[in-house]
């Protein structure tokens, strides 16, 4: 819906008024034109709702080009692919074309006629001009102004003065609000700044302290420790020598009273150990052990090779005896 606002004027006495004359809505025209004007030289205003120009939702996400400066998608396409065929054209001829191998080094290359008969090489290309005459365009038909048929009643609306409402006078409480309101929150947000600032200076300085306090404590700790160790190791070696002293006591008593003890027992065990023959002549000892086993060992021997020497002469003697016999009996008269 469309309408058109008539001129403000303000009444001799500084009041605000406002006042608009009746009029039929337009209707919508066939043809786009730059311009339109309406009887009287007014201005059509349009709804901006449908206006392409009007940037709608958060104009801080993207920014959006003009109408004027996007081109048409269709000619965009149309473009990229008349320039995607000329490319591929320009492949296909650079392949196709048979080249003539490079000159060789301080020679090159001189275009040569070969035809039969001779013809003139010049660089310019004949062309032939052609003309064609179109028809003149036609002008537009004017558009008829669409006069709709009336309807309903006419009605008038009296509006009479300080019903209205009066911007400067209203808006200025409102302001105030804002301003002092906005004000103090730029106040609280630099108290609140100070603050913090004060607070990590706090911090900071807390932290400093503390950390040289943490270091005084482990210096403290690490005195502590040597000292415990140091008493721990003299402890020690204390009773190290505590030890010593009652060990050596100990052996001392332990040596004594083993001598005192041992006065009268040597002689007796000496006797009763060569008693049961722990004492010994070493000559006797290997003569007993060694000799006299070894010598029975040998006349065992010898006489087990006599005994068997005696049978096998018994054995003998005894079969010659036997021959002796049979020859005796078979010499003998019958």
């Amino acid at each position: 819906m469309t309408s058109v606002l008539q001129p403000q004027r303000e009444a001799p006495n500084g009041t605000y008024t406002f006042s608009s004359r009746p009029r039929p809505v337009p209707s919508r025209l066939k043809y786009r034109e730059p311009t339109m004007m309406q009887n009287e030289g007014q201005v059509v205003y349009g709804n901006i709702m449908y206006d392409r120009r009007v940037v709608r939702g958060n104009t801080y996400a993207h920014q959006i080009l003009p109408v004027t400066s996007q081109t048409d998608q269709v000619e965009i396409q149309r473009q990229q692919e008349a320039r995607r065929r000329a490319i591929a054209r320009k492949r296909e001829k650079e392949h196709f074309h048979s080249r003539t191998p490079e000159a060789l080094e301080g020679r090159k290359h001189t275009d040569v006629q070969t035809e039969l008969y001779l013809e003139e090489l010049t660089d310019h290309i004949e062309d032939v001009n052609v003309e064609c005459q179109t028809d003149a365009f036609l002008d537009k038909p004017a558009t008829p102004l669409f006069i709709p048929a009336k309807s309903g009643k006419d009605v008038a609306t009296q509006i009479e003065e300080g019903e209205l409402f009066h911007f400067d006078m209203e808006v200025q409480p409102v302001l105030e609000v804002l301003v002092g309101k906005t004000i103090e929150q730029a106040l609280l947000e630099v108290m609140e700044e100070e603050e913090l600032a004060r607070l990590r200076a706090q911090q900071h300085a807390f932290q400093e302290l503390r950390n040289a306090e943490l270091v005084e404590v482990q210096r403290l700790e690490e005195q502590e420790r040597r000292r415990r160790e140091e008493k721990d190791r003299r402890i020690k070696q204390q009773r190290a020598v505590l030890e010593k002293e009652k060990e050596t006591a100990e052996k001392i008593a332990a040596r004594a009273f083993a001598r005192h003890y041992l006065a009268d027992l040597l002689p007796s065990v000496f006797t009763t150990l060569r008693d049961h023959g722990y004492f010994y002549d070493p000559v006797q000892r290997d003569i007993e052990t060694g000799f006299l086993p070894w010598l029975m060992e040998e006349v065992s021997n010898a006489l087990d090779k006599r005994h068997a020497a005696l049978a096998v002469l018994d054995m003998l003697i005894q079969d010659v005896n036997d021959r002796r016999l049979v020859v005796s009996q078979n010499s003998s008269p019958k």
